[in-house]
């Protein structure tokens, strides 16, 4: 049997990792080990999941994928059921810091092919990821590249690659964004003149001959000598990129991101360069892989897994929403088919603030304690409450038949809740206010027996009614 302290850091582990895990699979993890577990999550194979044939065989929208509800529920699917959650949360990480919208592309097919694009490129080199994102239909469109002509540069992707994406204020000038778009000049979208011809006009959709694609035109890209970031040469995107990728000023911001979200909130990016990182020592450890690794983020997160750092920050982060809605979908169980509850569960993320394709600027989402307000925290609760006080769905029906399979099946409030606290994380920062109020709804109606197992009625109600109840409370909905 493991150990108390091992499924709690097992636990952390996968809510950061992945979008948590159930009992019974945080055991079989312990029982392969965690550096086991961290070697498995970062090196995924033979990934599991609900395949896309079935998916679209039951939502019939999805193949309208010029709308980006279709192509949200899709990776949500994917989220709550594969195997390989690294893949999927990696993905959210790229995507919120190359952040780029439906709101201005209206292209969600092509969205989906980023994401795409993040699970395969995400965990290696970052000079790769950088190169792959410069080409990438979306991002062209969405910063104006093709608009960054020879002779009459358009800065938008300039600077934010520099700004946003790589480096941070502070550690460059506005020559050097000029410069930038120089490089980048004659970087474009292929097809859009082919339904623009068609069409009359600009068009919005990937379709036609083929789809959306990266084109370069060395016709209009300038060839003249450019002065970036100290260095000089004839400099096209790729030569950009690779000096980027090697400035000490790139590897603690990327450390710096990888920090923010799989350890502990910092504050939104705009205020880093005057607000210090909450770990300096942490963020130093980081950058120092970046470099030694050849810019590899697989490596990166290998060291944070392991380190005191990480396995000390539990509870340090507010779920972003769709971390919430999955994980809570995870734990819940059920999802074996699909489902319109899924569709469902895609609006919801929205509603709580976080519209996947659909980030709100180029900043993406501001995250931490500004996930939770009045309205995302009644759709938090409602959600939660939905899944867990259904005793038929299988994740509840294991809590409840593991609790009754305890030695003794009679449990007072006391005993009750703080057995559900444990299945449910185990959540062990939970403030004694909390726990009292927990306690207190539950000694309304005495002692819970839970066998004989022949009536399972209201001892079973009122443990998913207690599941709900700590879905609401706010150490759930921390990471």
């Amino acid at each position: 049997m493991a150990g108390r302290q091992e499924i709690e850091l097992m636990a952390h582990l996968m809510r950061r990792a992945g979008f948590g895990a159930s009992r019974d699979e945080l055991e079989a993890r312990v029982a392969r080990g965690y550096e086991e577990t961290v070697e498995e999550l970062l090196n995924p194979e033979d990934t599991q999941r609900l395949g896309d044939d079935v998916i679209r065989r039951y939502h019939v929208d999805i193949h309208e994928s010029r709308l980006p509800e279709p192509p949200a529920t899709e990776w949500l699917y994917r989220m709550v059921t594969t195997s390989s959650p690294l893949e999927e949360k990696i993905a959210l990480f790229w995507h919120g810091i190359f952040a780029s919208s439906f709101s201005k592309t209206q292209q969600a097919r092509s969205l989906a092919v980023q994401i795409d694009m993040f699970r395969r490129f995400g965990l290696g080199r970052f000079d790769t990821l950088l190169l792959e994102i410069s080409r990438d239909p979306i991002m062209i469109m969405w910063l104006d590249n093709q608009d960054n002509h020879n002779g009459a540069i358009n800065e938008n992707f300039g600077r934010e690659l520099l700004e946003l994406f790589s480096m941070g204020i502070g550690n460059y000038t506005e020559d050097d964004i000029k410069e930038c778009a120089r490089a980048f000049t004659g970087w474009t979208v292929g097809n859009a003149e082919y339904m623009a011809a068609r069409a009359m006009k600009a068009s919005i959709w990937p379709y036609g001959a083929i789809a959306w694609h990266f084109d370069y035109r060395d016709y209009d890209h300038d060839q003249g000598e450019k002065e970036f970031l100290g260095e000089s040469g004839p400099f096209n995107g790729e030569d950009v990129i690779e000096i980027i990728a090697r400035q000490p000023a790139t590897a603690r911001f990327i450390a710096r991101h990888i920090y923010d979200f799989f350890v502990a909130d910092e504050a939104p990016v705009p205020q880093w360069p005057y607000t210090p990182p909450l770990d300096p020592g942490a963020i130093e450890t980081l950058a120092e892989v970046y470099v030694d690794s050849g810019h590899d983020i697989r490596s990166m997160l290998r060291v944070l897994f392991n380190s005191d750092f990480f396995k000390e920050a539990q509870f340090a982060r507010v779920k972003c929403p769709a971390e919430f809605v999955a994980g809570t979908m995870r734990l819940g169980g059920g999802v074996t088919e699909p489902t319109l509850d899924m569709k469902e569960a895609s609006a919801v993320v929205g509603y709580m603030g976080q519209s996947l394709l659909a980030p709100p600027s180029v900043e993406g989402w501001h995250e931490g304690t500004e996930w939770i307000n009045s309205g995302a925290l009644v759709e938090r609760v409602n959600f939660a409450a939905k899944q867990f006080n259904d005793v038929e769905k299988p994740g509840v029906r294991q809590i409840i038949d593991r609790l009754a399979n305890e030695t003794g099946s009679t449990y007072t409030p006391e005993e009750l809740v703080d057995s559900c606290l444990d299945l449910m994380g185990p959540l062990t920062k939970v403030e004694e206010s909390t726990r009292k109020a927990l306690v207190g709804h539950v000694s309304r109606k005495g002692d819970v027996c839970l066998r004989p197992r022949t009536a399972r009625g209201e001892s079973d109600s009122r443990v998913a009614e207690l599941l709900g109840l700590i879905a609401a409370t706010k150490e759930f909905h921390r990471a």
